[in-house]
């Protein structure tokens, strides 16, 4: 069928362009993730939506289409974290793992999802393997207690493939939206997921009320899900899309975090992150908040 005729529509540029239905977005995003469009489309379409910007309405038909090729993990006994990671490490060392692994010594079960969508960055799949998490071959059930990862091909090649027009237009596209809200999994869960910029804030947030999601929205560590360990971030809760505000930005930032190592290689963050499970070193107290947040919205799951 192809996808012109919503590529005329929203890409008319920022003023003249128009936005189509839950329905229209997820015809377009199937054909889309299914390659049944040509590379020009799929370009075509991917600069329109960067310059058009998306609705909550589009946001949720992408997600509708993508849920219908997902290969998702089968539910779990207690409610399942998921903690999608496509940012990595610029300055920082990339923290997601210290959260995860906090989180299921908790007794949580936690899937962390993602892919390296660059590659001068440290990604926390890198950090994982170096604390001998590796990889799932396979979607299977996670246990409680138990961190696993998922890379985005395993879940959905399409989105993977998606994911990737990046490193030849240079520009993201709905794609790296989408897999921060997305949920790969059955049975009940809690998505967690930030923001970079503001404005994203607000759709992102509007995308989960609307599709009554389950969720922790905060502004990350460069992109990342874990909270900064120099600053305690905004959070808003999400149950059912019901919304709540958890945690009010605390002001100022501290300078350095002193246990926290200076080099960002996945080696050096492994080590930091042993440190602190260990009792070692302290948990950073925004992400200790932070964890404390996530278990109270999973007992209300």
């Amino acid at each position: 069928m192809g996808i012109s005729q919503y590529i005329k529509v929203i890409g008319r540029g920022k003023q003249g362009a128009r936005a189509i239905t839950r329905e229209q977005a997820a015809d377009l995003f199937g054909q889309v993730l299914d390659r049944t469009v040509t590379d020009l489309e799929i370009g075509g379409f991917c600069l329109a939506m960067r310059i058009k910007g998306e609705t909550p309405e589009e946001m949720a038909g992408f997600l509708d289409a993508t849920y219908q090729r997902l290969n998702h993990l089968p539910a779990t006994e207690r409610p399942l974290v998921v903690l999608p990671s496509y940012n990595g490490a610029r300055k920082l060392p990339v923290l997601t793992p210290l959260l995860a692994l906090l989180l299921a010594r908790e007794g949580l079960p936690v899937l962390v999802h993602g892919t390296a969508t660059e590659s001068s960055r440290i990604f926390a799949s890198d950090v994982l393997a170096a604390l001998d998490i590796h990889a799932l071959t396979a979607t299977r059930t996670i246990a409680s207690g138990e961190v696993a990862f998922a890379a985005t091909e395993l879940l959905c090649p399409g989105l993977k493939q998606l994911l990737d027009v990046r490193r030849a237009v240079g520009l993201r596209n709905p794609a790296h939206s989408l897999v921060k809200i997305m949920n790969p999994c059955l049975g009940k869960s809690l998505v967690v997921s930030s923001y970079t910029h503001p404005e994203y804030a607000i759709s992102m947030a509007q995308t989960f009320e609307l599709i009554q999601a389950n969720a922790l929205l905060l502004r990350g560590t460069e992109g990342e899900v874990v909270a900064d360990a120099r600053r305690t971030p905004q959070m808003e809760a999400f149950i059912a899309g019901k919304r709540t505000l958890l945690q009010a930005s605390q002001p100022g930032t501290l300078a350095s975090v002193p246990d926290l190592p200076k080099e960002i290689d996945s080696a050096s963050t492994a080590a930091y992150i042993r440190a602190v499970l260990s009792g070692t070193h302290a948990v950073p107290a925004s992400i200790a908040r932070q964890v404390e947040h996530i278990l109270q919205l999973v007992s209300q799951l």
